[in-house]
């Protein structure tokens, strides 16, 4: 399973890679930024790829995304520029903020990635904003009938409530933002939450099929995407999802 495969491009080799990012090219709309441009390819489904380019026209990387109906309020504080490509980047951010004291009014610091990162670049922090963010499954994905069958399957010492967000990302650090080492920390999450809507839907390029959910979880709504193959049992609402996550998110209007 990949991140591809979680929105319909089963991507199992780098041949399959090139194949799908060269029909990308035929059907992606470019969008300019200062550092080099993007290019975006949205297909029927919600699934996304922005390709990213260099001023010399080299292409240098992409990602994936889905665009989804969650909606959440954040804290934007740091912004995180990768190695990995100039056009590559995200935030440090903290959920549900109360106020404009970020840090102490929100439920919990975790880290998303942009995909069109610098097309949406901020220049004041703290910053509040609405994003719909966008969680893509891993293997450990699972989903319960409901509550109790996800609380039964907690044989652990450590439990968490069926409406919990761990930022995994963040656990090999301190609990302050400005000590923290912003090319070490990974968008990473590990949440339960509740389903409150649910789609198979068919990727219109590829012709391969996944399923998204809106799920409710601490914090706030999110969008999960996850591979066919990752699903156990037959999704409905009020059903229970859980597992750890790579984090996806694009900002929308500003508030202050």
């Amino acid at each position: 399973m990949s991140n591809l495969s979680d929105i319909g491009f089963p991507t199992r080799s780098e041949q399959d890679t090139n194949d799908m990012i060269s029909h990308v090219l035929e059907l992606a709309e470019t969008v300019s930024c200062p550092q080099g441009f993007y290019l975006k390819f949205s297909d029927a489904s919600g699934a996304q790829i922005w390709l990213q380019g260099n001023a010399e026209q080299e292409l240098i990387g992409f990602n994936p995304h889905f665009a989804g109906k969650s909606r959440r309020k954040v804290g934007l504080t740091r912004a995180i520029r990768r190695e990995s490509s100039e056009l590559d980047g995200g935030f440090y951010a903290w959920a549900n903020p109360r106020n404009e004291a970020v840090e102490t009014s929100s439920d919990y610091p975790f880290v998303f990635d942009v995909p069109d990162f610098r097309l949406g670049e901020v220049s004041k922090f703290p910053h509040v904003c609405e994003i719909q963010l966008t969680a893509f499954a891993s293997n450990d994905f699972k989903i319960f009938a409901d509550e109790k069958s996800y609380d039964e399957s907690q044989t652990n010492e450590s439990k968490y409530s069926s409406k919990s967000f761990v930022p995994a990302g963040l656990l090999a650090f301190g609990d302050n933002d400005e000590e923290i080492d912003l090319s070490a920390v990974r968008p990473i999450a590990m949440f339960a939450g509740e389903v409150k809507e649910f789609e198979l839907k068919t990727n219109q390029l590829s012709g391969n099929e996944f399923y998204w959910f809106l799920i409710d979880t601490f914090g706030g709504e999110t969008d999960v995407v996850a591979d066919v193959k990752l699903i156990s049992i037959e999704p409905q609402i009020g059903a229970i999802v859980s597992g750890h996550f790579w984090l996806s998110g694009k900002i929308g209007t500003l508030s202050s």
